[in-house]
């Protein structure tokens, strides 16, 4: 019991540190170890049918930044002086479709399922996109996108755990970030899109305030 109440302490004090840094120190720099931590969090989330539609792009080339800052209108303190900065790519429509070549790869080759097990799986995903997702190019699109948040938050979480900032972003013009990562041959266009962006440092300054929530009981109602 112990043990566990000094590990939910932790995360709650880890949540308190958590703010949206929007500039950070540029004398520090992440370790590579301890990024490698983070980046690993986000391959270990959780995602629908374990098929994990995403991609991190960690974008360090000062230039490449540069041409992103002059789209990305929410992250103009943090491109040019986060320790690490991530653009979160989602997987588009055509990889997600019940028989493409990438499905199939995450059942067979990743998570190794045997053939039946395969065939039963495809069904019900088949099912899924044809129903819930209305075979809707936007919507399969979308929903990959919601599923990087998922990865996103744990990312986030466990860098403050280690004492290193964040803050996400969706402050940017996604059809010029598209075009300049496809012109930089980063993504193939068929194959992915922007979900969002992270930037990853160690603050300059704490805030000027305590973090402010709603209380529990007016966000939470029990039945």
């Amino acid at each position: 019991m112990i043990g566990t109440e000094s590990k939910k302490q932790e995360i709650l004090k880890a949540y308190q540190f958590r703010h949206a840094c929007k500039t950070f120190d540029v004398n520090k720099k992440i370790s590579n170890e301890d990024f490698h931590f983070i980046l690993e969090i986000g391959r270990l989330s959780p995602s629908s049918y374990g098929f994990e539609p995403w991609k991190f792009v960690v974008i360090q080339d000062e230039v490449l930044r540069e041409k992103l800052k002059s789209v990305s209108g929410g992250a103009q303190g943090q491109l040019p002086t986060a320790s690490h900065f991530v653009v979160i790519l989602a997987r588009r429509e055509e990889g997600l479709r019940y028989n493409s070549a990438y499905i199939n790869k995450m059942m067979k080759d990743i998570h190794d399922m045997p053939e039946e097990v395969v065939k039963g799986v495809s069904s019900s995903y088949k099912s899924f996109v044809e129903t819930k997702l209305e075979n809707n190019d936007l919507l399969i699109f979308e929903w990959a996108c919601k599923q990087t948040y998922i990865a996103l938050g744990n990312m986030m979480t466990a860098a403050a755990q280690i004492g290193i900032d964040s803050c996400p972003m969706e402050g940017f013009d996604k059809k010029q970030v598209n075009a300049i990562l496809q012109n930089e041959g980063i993504i193939d266009g068929n194959d992915f899109g922007v979900a969002c962006m992270v930037a990853f440092g160690y603050r300059n300054e704490d805030p000027k305030r305590p973090k402010t929530r709603q209380n529990l009981d007016e966000i939470v109602e029990w039945r």
